[in-house]
């Protein structure tokens, strides 16, 4: 059983009550994260979806089913990361992230990532390689995730470094099933830093 941090509780009880932006009109659950509060590594992804918003855990429909299978298959669990997103309610139709509401949702990110100092951030996709990559610096490195997808780069947001690893979002093989083995190939990276949970 992995120690709670209440700072996290502080932020979860923070977002159960937000309403920064329009999202609080529509959703059911906020998915605000889970997981363990001291992960060596931090997935961020892009939005809550449809089975996101009803059931209030990150990662729980077709998309959670590919993610689990790239987690196993990089000899990781659930329970030994923390899964979040840069917005914590779900945008009517999984439409794009506003720059409103990512600009209202992400000062809880941001937060729990200072609270959870984890050595690895994964980020799932174009919106949360963007924002994650210029949060920790690397607003120059920055580019879309099929020409960055798989790489490291070396974060510093002048308080923590970070190794950051873009990823391709899990739900584009719900779209594209040949996209699995570029999934597990960049997930595969994953196992070679075992060694610095």
């Amino acid at each position: 059983m992995h120690k709670i941090n209440p700072n996290l509780r502080v932020i979860r009880d923070e977002v159960l009550d937000c309403k920064k932006c329009s999202l609080y009109k529509t959703r059911i659950y906020p998915v605000i994260g889970q997981g363990n509060h001291q992960a060596s590594i931090v997935f961020v992804g892009e939005a809550p979806g449809f089975n996101e918003n009803k059931t209030g855990r990150p990662f729980c429909g077709q998309a959670g089913k590919i993610f689990d299978e790239l987690l196993q298959f990089a000899e990781m669990k659930r329970e030994d990361i923390y899964i979040t997103n840069i917005l914590k309610c779900r945008p009517p139709g999984n439409r794009n992230p506003l720059q409103s509401e990512i600009d209202a949702c992400t000062p809880y990110l941001i937060r729990q990532i200072k609270i959870i100092q984890p050595k690895i951030i994964c980020c799932l996709g174009n919106f949360a390689s963007r924002f994650v990559m210029e949060l920790f610096g690397l607003s120059n490195q920055c580019d879309g995730i099929s020409k960055i997808h798989g790489r490291v780069f070396d974060g510093n947001d002048g308080e923590q470094m970070v190794k950051i690893i873009p990823l391709y979002h899990p739900a584009v093989a719900t779209y594209n099933q040949n996209m699995i083995e570029e999934l597990k190939n960049d997930f595969r990276i994953l196992k070679d830093y075992q060694e610095i949970k």
